[in-house]
């Protein structure tokens, strides 16, 4: 295959070629997590794409002559660019890949799958990238056509108003924009969200901060909702904190069969823990192999299957590292030895109103 690859046959090794996300999905599935089955395809493709239809010249002309300061240049340039790369055709080496791949997955799961098609873009979800989140992902799309126009409207999304004002405010930290995808069986969410394995705003590394809501993940990743919050102790499982949030819509597969839909969660539902003790235990668990694969704090999409619980029906869907993470403030090193038994107990302090 020269456009595409199993995820399980991915790993770091292969970022430059896939991108971070999809590569990273190939190293979850090395550390035997439990991630939905599926396909990428490479940067190769995307290459292969713009060459064929003609479109570096349009890009290279839209780009130059925008200016990133004025928004509605920016908007102008872009619309440009993606209605391009609409009316361009995927090329047929291509496609037939793309229809191996999902012929290979419906062998596994049934015929017309629902799968999940993710952006892969180089340098995002890296160690020190600020852009995750920008391209696009498109979830329940079925059918071999249905998963190529998605293809191609990943690849479009790197020219989003967003990325491309990102890139020109950041040309010389990033390479050049090219896109992988991630294409994977979908995950039938009851409950979904995201892990941190530190606590993202303390940085205390000690701790698993979760964000759940009912349905699929868009709805708490696009701050849709205000989510259940739980604090966990890493070490021993404790729960330290909780907040139920009022969960008032939930994202849900269409009744069509393909994309999803939006509805309201019932008003008996709203404000009720969508995680039990035992989902919090299976998380933590999961939180710490992660963690401990990849060697540093991770940011975790998760989802557990419709009728199942997180001990047998857990998905891990994408994981980043942790880039924000706040400093934890130190205490002042003691000047002596004695200083240091003298603090410890709680000696030398002046007493009160001196």
């Amino acid at each position: 295959m020269r456009y595409s690859r199993s995820l399980a046959d991915l790993r770091r090794a292969d970022e430059a070629g896939f991108g971070a996300k999809s590569a990273s999905l190939g190293e979850l599935l090395a550390a035997e997590i439990p991630v939905p089955d599926g396909f990428a395809l490479g940067t190769d493709a995307y290459r292969a794409f713009v060459a064929q239809a003609g479109l570096a010249p349009l890009i290279e002309r839209q780009l130059e002559a925008l200016e990133p300061d004025d928004v509605q240049s920016v908007h102008s340039a872009c619309a440009e660019i993606v209605a391009a790369f609409g009316r361009a055709p995927v090329p047929e080496d291509v496609k037939r890949e793309i229809a191996d791949g999902y012929q290979q997955l419906a062998a596994g799961v049934g015929d017309q799958p629902a799968l999940a098609v993710r952006s892969s873009a180089l340098g995002e979800d890296s160690q020190t990238a600020t852009f995750a989140g920008q391209q696009e992902t498109f979830l329940w799309v079925r059918g071999v056509a249905g998963v190529t126009a998605a293809v191609r409207d990943c690849w479009a999304s790197l020219y989003s108003p967003t990325a491309v004002s990102y890139r020109a405010r950041a040309a010389s930290e990033h390479p050049e924009p090219a896109m992988g995808v991630a294409v994977q069986v979908m995950v039938d969410a009851a409950v979904s969200g995201v892990m941190f394995t530190c606590n993202p705003v303390t940085g205390d590394p000690s701790t698993i901060a979760i964000n759940a809501s009912w349905g699929l993940g868009e709805a708490v990743v696009a701050g849709e909702v205000t989510p259940d919050e739980y604090l966990l102790s890493k070490v021993t499982g404790e729960l330290l904190r909780e907040r139920i949030g009022a969960k008032l819509i939930e994202h849900v597969p269409a009744v069509e069969g393909t994309g999803t839909a939006v509805q309201d969660v019932a008003p008996e539902r709203r404000d009720v823990a969508c995680l039990s003790a035992s989902d919090h235990r299976t998380l933590v668990h999961l939180a710490g192999r992660i963690e401990r694969h990849f060697g540093g704090h991770q940011d975790v999409e998760w989802a557990i299957a419709r009728g199942q619980t997180a001990s047998d029906g857990l998905f891990v869907v994408q994981s980043r590292p942790v880039t924000t993470v706040p400093k934890r403030e130190q205490p002042p090193k003691p000047a002596s030895a004695i200083e240091l038994v003298m603090s410890t107990f709680g000696a030398g302090s002046k007493p009160r109103g001196s």
